[in-house]
């Protein structure tokens, strides 16, 4: 009878909302990832990512990151480390943390995130002139 009245969608959406933290944080959290969802937390990277899976949803939704607080709203997909992203993308189900084959070697560059369209960017200098110039009006 409850599942006919809709009370089973109910209970799961309140349980959903409880375990993203109350209705402030669901709905902070709805704001930056436009979804809520239920799941366990496996691990953290060192940059303040979470990775959290829920077997109980479809194949490729059943694991996902929420980005740490430092990203904003001005997330990608390069703010996640190439062990997380191995797991994330099924390459793996051992966990980094859990991975012996996964080598680090000292010659290995530390994960950097894609800082193009940031005033971090590389920008070339040029010493040639330019081939256009601006106009400029009369005064």
């Amino acid at each position: 009878m409850a599942k006919l009245l809709g009370f089973d969608k109910a209970c799961r959406f309140i349980q959903v909302v409880r375990d993203n933290g109350g209705i402030l944080k669901s709905l902070r959290t709805l704001y930056r990832v436009d979804i809520l969802k239920s799941g366990t937390l496996v691990g953290e990277d060192k940059f303040g990512n979470k990775y959290y899976e829920n077997n109980s949803y479809f194949y490729a939704s059943n694991r996902w990151v929420i980005y740490s607080d430092r990203a904003g709203m001005d997330y990608d997909g390069s703010l996640v480390p190439p062990e997380w992203f191995g797991w994330l993308h099924y390459k793996t189900d051992l966990l980094p943390h859990k991975d012996p084959s996964r080598p680090k070697y000292k010659w290995m560059a530390e994960h950097q995130p894609n800082v193009s369209g940031t005033p971090e960017a590389y920008m070339p200098y040029s010493t040639t002139k330019p081939t256009i110039e601006p106009w400029k009006p009369p005064q």
